[in-house]
């Protein structure tokens, strides 16, 4: 029997260079798609898989991040008094319970490697989750959820992957991949990082989301680096690889790359548009705008 997946990591403490100014003090987590931050969707995709604690691992300036999970005394004081109900229990209902949160420091930016080891004493001897916070997925059933089935079916570590065209893998952690185990799921038997072009064993890339073993801190904790000088998660996967199987899960959904301009702003219009008074305008301006565009070439 699996041992159940109760914690999750969120490392957030880079620093959206790409996003400069807006980032200078404003977490790029906090950038919002419509009218939630990035953050907010990760979260609700790991609480929709059923975490029951969510470590973050932050950096300087990250505060608001904690507060935008806390309560907020003043504001909803403020919106009792205003008899703003929907908009009071739309703030209860995504505060994360007392208790289910916890706050741990990444001094120094040493590498996703780095931030998921600093989380090693609150997650303890047990598998857990890791969400990067500049993907989100956009699905009908949470891709962690997806992830934990197959993890509750075959055990030992499972990576979310997602097809990119071929002449795109040398830009991403591609895997490669062995015996299929259902339309979805392969055993993985390799993984490359930013394979050189014509050279990718597959057109998967990893699509950051992780359930790992907690063997993996071990490893970690040998501080090696490796590509940029970075400690690489994907070093210390590898390694564990020779212990322990590796499931690759082709998730329904679709992701993005919140943290590049583009990607950001199609998630914006992806998420738009599914609400039906902002699609209403907004798929006229799209198409006049688009229009325009193409008249000028």
């Amino acid at each position: 029997m699996t041992q159940k997946i109760r914690k999750a990591v969120l490392p957030v403490a880079g620093l959206g260079t790409r996003f400069l100014p807006a980032t200078k003090a404003v977490p790029k987590e906090m950038l919002t798609i419509v009218d939630r931050p990035i953050i907010q969707y990760v979260v609700e995709e790991a609480r929709a898989a059923g975490i029951e604690h969510i470590v973050f691992v932050t950096g300087r300036n990250k505060h608001v991040i904690a507060d935008h999970f806390d309560r907020a005394y003043e504001l909803e004081d403020t919106l009792k008094s205003r008899n703003k109900t929907e908009a009071l229990q739309l703030l209860e209902k995504l505060r994360p319970a007392a208790g289910s949160t916890s706050f741990t420091r990444q001094q120094d930016p040493l590498g996703l490697g780095h931030a998921i080891w600093c989380a090693r004493d609150i997650i303890g001897p047990e598998p857990f989750a890791i969400l990067l916070p500049d993907v989100i997925i956009k699905s009908e059933t949470s891709c962690l959820k997806q992830m934990v089935d197959v993890y509750s079916e075959n055990g030992g570590n499972v990576i979310a992957v997602e097809e990119v065209p071929e002449d795109q893998t040398h830009q991403y952690g591609i895997v490669e991949l062995s015996d299929k185990l259902s339309d979805r799921a392969s055993k993985i038997a390799g993984m490359v990082e930013k394979p050189a072009p014509g050279t990718a064993p597959s057109n998967l890339m990893i699509t950051g989301r992780y359930i790992l073993q907690p063997e993996i801190f071990s490893l970690l904790s040998r501080q090696e680096k490796g590509a940029g000088g970075e400690i690489q998660l994907t070093d210390s996967m590898l390694a564990l690889m020779e212990t322990q199987s590796f499931t690759s899960l082709k998730f329904e959904g679709r992701s993005y790359d919140c943290g590049s301009k583009a990607g950001f702003l199609s998630a914006n219009i992806a998420y738009a548009l599914e609400q039906p008074d902002l699609a209403a305008e907004l798929v006229p301006f799209l198409h006049d705008m688009i229009n325009k565009r193409e008249a000028a070439e």
